[in-house]
């Protein structure tokens, strides 16, 4: 859909009126206040917008997105904008105003009975988690930008994190949602029930949509009895194809109490131990694949350490694992967590990157990066698979580090042809291109050419039907 960009008057009229109805705090248009939220994440893209809203309540949402249909001028919602795929991103061919929900920031009520929670949208991440474990409770989602991200955002791009394989990923966790519609209109829809089997559950349509249907403003969410034990190991794998069956028994020894479970080749610890200064190998000799799994029990002295030291000898003695540490202590369990974040941090040391979000059924990871790694040194000799990730649930971070001897201009140009070698072999394994990212701006060509057609015609109706004018989020996920 092209839509007319608005004229200069038009922006100047709707941020008068919005300001009127906003106060001074609800408005953001100095251009030196704007520049962070119009930088993606990453520093990739450098995007525009006439200014910024920022409402404090439903109410004001829903003001602001009625005065932006009535002024024709599209919307961008935003969080934390710590977006992965410029899902939060506004560019200037929209003509869009970003709307950042950082002022609604309130938890509403927390229920431990009840096992719920219920915020606005602006909450960050990690606040929600600091306000469950004030009654004991827990709320799983965590995340490497849980510092600053929101909970609006993560529910729109549906985040997943490092304990998906015990808890779910977003979508799991969302009991009930309050959704500023784009003509204007609120839905209520914020429930703690478990079962509500009264027609569509609505909430599903604006979960992972990236802001597409709606603005979030508010969301339940779910809370689970907080572990009081848990612990950590560090494994050195015999080859890659046993982290399937070393996963899988140590889900059976412990009933199912595996919290996370990453997968890190040697090629990341290594950047990590050269960049990160508070990283350590926690073996002495070097493998070349490992496991990093978290299990946690609901009480102390639960026999978890017992069951995982026994799982660890039969992998020993069916050869699956050539060496390991198991945790003892807090500290030492965020030492080895602390890997799993320097890894990420570490790679932009070794230049230029192209990244990829990829599931796969469990059982064909190994498969996937053997024939991914394959496949890209065929493309461009020389360059340096960085696969790492959610192992207990499929996700892979299949990043590629430029060759040494090759210009980052050059190696990035390859981009395209690379990224869809590497989605049609997960595709081809019954997995996906976007585990966990969401599609943003970054995968539109990639989702136009794997989407079956009736597919992007369910969605482009519901789009449609929903945002009629297109002013919600223009250009994301696909274009109409």
């Amino acid at each position: 859909m092209t839509r007319p960009l608005p004229q200069p008057e038009t922006y100047e009229s709707l941020r008068q009126r919005l300001e009127d109805r906003l106060g001074p705090k609800g408005i953001l248009a100095d251009e030196e206040g704007l520049a962070p939220y119009l930088r993606e994440s990453r520093g990739l893209w450098t995007g525009w917008a006439p200014f910024m809203a920022l409402p404090a309540s439903t109410g004001e949402v829903a003001e602001t997105v009625r005065l932006c249909r009535e002024a024709g001028v599209a919307m961008v919602p935003q969080g934390g904008n710590t977006s992965r795929v410029a899902g939060s991103f506004s560019r200037e061919q929209d003509g869009a105003i970003l709307v950042n929900l950082k002022r609604m920031d309130r938890v509403l009520n927390i229920d431990p009975l009840d096992n719920s929670m219920t915020v606005e949208a602006g909450c960050v991440l990690q606040t929600v988690q600091e306000k469950a474990a004030s009654v004991d409770r827990l709320f799983p989602l965590s995340l490497g930008a849980e510092g600053s991200c929101q909970i609006g955002g993560n529910i729109a791009s549906n985040a997943g994190g490092i304990q998906v394989l015990r808890y779910g990923n977003m979508r799991d966790l969302v009991l009930g949602l309050e959704v500023v519609l784009p003509d204007g209109r609120v839905w209520n829809g914020l429930k703690s029930l478990r079962k509500d089997n009264t027609g569509y559950d609505l909430k599903h349509l604006f979960i992972a949509a990236e802001g597409t249907l709606g603005i979030i403003t508010g969301a339940t969410l779910k809370l689970f009895p907080l572990p009081k034990e848990s612990v950590s190991l560090f494994i050195a794998l015999t080859d890659l194809d046993g982290a399937c069956r070393v996963l899988a028994k140590a889900q059976d020894a412990t009933g199912g109490q595996i919290v996370g479970c990453e997968l890190i080749p040697r090629i990341a610890l290594d950047f990590a131990l050269a960049e990160v200064a508070d990283v350590r190998d926690p073996l002495s000799q070097p493998h070349e694949w490992y496991l990093l799994m978290k299990a946690a029990a609901g009480r102390e002295d639960s026999g978890l350490r017992e069951a995982l030291e026994a799982m660890l000898a039969a992998a020993f003695e069916d050869e699956l694992v050539t060496d390991a540490t198991i945790t003892a202590s807090e500290g030492q369990s965020r030492a080895l967590w602390r890997i799993r974040e320097a890894i990420v941090e570490a790679q932009t040391a070794g230049g230029a990157s192209i990244k990829h979000d990829i599931s796969v059924p469990v059982s064909q990871v190994p498969a996937f990066i053997r024939e991914a790694n394959a496949a890209v040194s065929a493309l461009v000799p020389g360059i340096r698979p960085y696969p790492y990730g959610h192992m207990g649930d499929g996700n892979v971070h299949y990043n590629l580090t430029q060759p040494e001897d090759m210009a980052p201009e050059d190696f990035l140009a390859r981009q395209p042809e690379i990224q869809a070698r590497v989605h049609d072999i997960a595709l081809g394994l019954g997995g996906s291109i976007s585990a966990e990212h969401g599609v943003g701006l970054t995968k539109l060509a990639e989702i136009q050419r794997i989407t079956p057609a009736i597919e992007l015609e369910l969605m482009r109706d519901i789009k449609k039907t929903l945002d009629p004018d297109g002013l919600m989020n223009p250009g994301k996920i696909f274009e109409l």
